[in-house]
């Protein structure tokens, strides 16, 4: 009941589309520009720097908001636990983001979402998250092999530190369970990045700045 329960909260929090709401303040659709995605890359490209950080932090603290109010349903009397509500709730943010019902499923991709979500887990997870991330964008300035760097690097890091007993004082079932939905989610960043995958192969993704005019299609 308890991983309905945190699922349904996430997937609620994650349906605050920060990008369009941003895009209809300042007069843009920011689903028929650019890339036509709900996120915080198309939005930086489309509307500055400026409206892209409002975005991120929209998306980021949406997970964030979610997760402290499932801790204080659920994690609070049962700490050992604590992980084990939070990615379920994390795992109903995204799904919320990516597919919001009443924007006929098309949302984003569930970067920013996540990025909420790495920083709930603490500061290690925040440390490695921001090398996995900007260590290729400052190379090769593609978000997309970034985002995807970040979440094969979020993936290793979680199984390593639930192997570890960083993770609460599971059984290795609950924590089996908790690798499996980290595993999706990061399939389900690689499947929401196909197109990105397939530009990248045939070296036609486009490059991403964060200091200078971006290119728009």
């Amino acid at each position: 009941m308890e991983r309905v329960v945190c699922l349904i909260i996430g997937y609620v929090f994650g349906l605050f589309q920060t990008a369009v709401l941003y895009g209809k303040m300042k007069g843009v659709d920011i689903r028929s520009v650019g890339s036509k995605n709900a996120g915080t890359t198309n939005t930086l490209r489309v509307m500055g720097a400026k409206a892209g950080l409002v975005v991120l932090l929209g998306d980021m603290f949406k997970c964030i908001f979610a997760i402290i109010v499932t801790y204080f349903i659920f994690g609070r009397s049962n700490p050992d636990y604590r992980y084990f509500y939070m990615i379920y709730t994390a795992a109903g943010a995204v799904l919320g983001h990516d597919f919001p019902f009443f924007l006929k499923f098309k949302g984003g991709k569930g970067i920013a979402c996540t990025a909420g979500y790495i920083i709930s887990m603490g500061w290690k997870f925040v440390l490695v998250g921001l090398i996995a991330f900007f260590g290729p964008f400052n190379i090769t300035h593609f978000v997309s092999l970034s985002s995807l760097c970040l979440y094969t690097c979020f993936f290793a890091q979680y199984v390593i530190f639930g192997q570890m007993g960083l993770l609460g004082n599971l059984p290795q079932s609950a924590l089996n369970e908790m690798y499996v939905i980290v595993a999706l989610l990061t399939a389900l960043a690689f499947y929401q990045h196909r197109a990105n995958i397939k530009k990248l192969i045939s070296g036609t993704e486009r490059k991403t700045y964060i200091s200078k005019k971006n290119k728009v299609d």
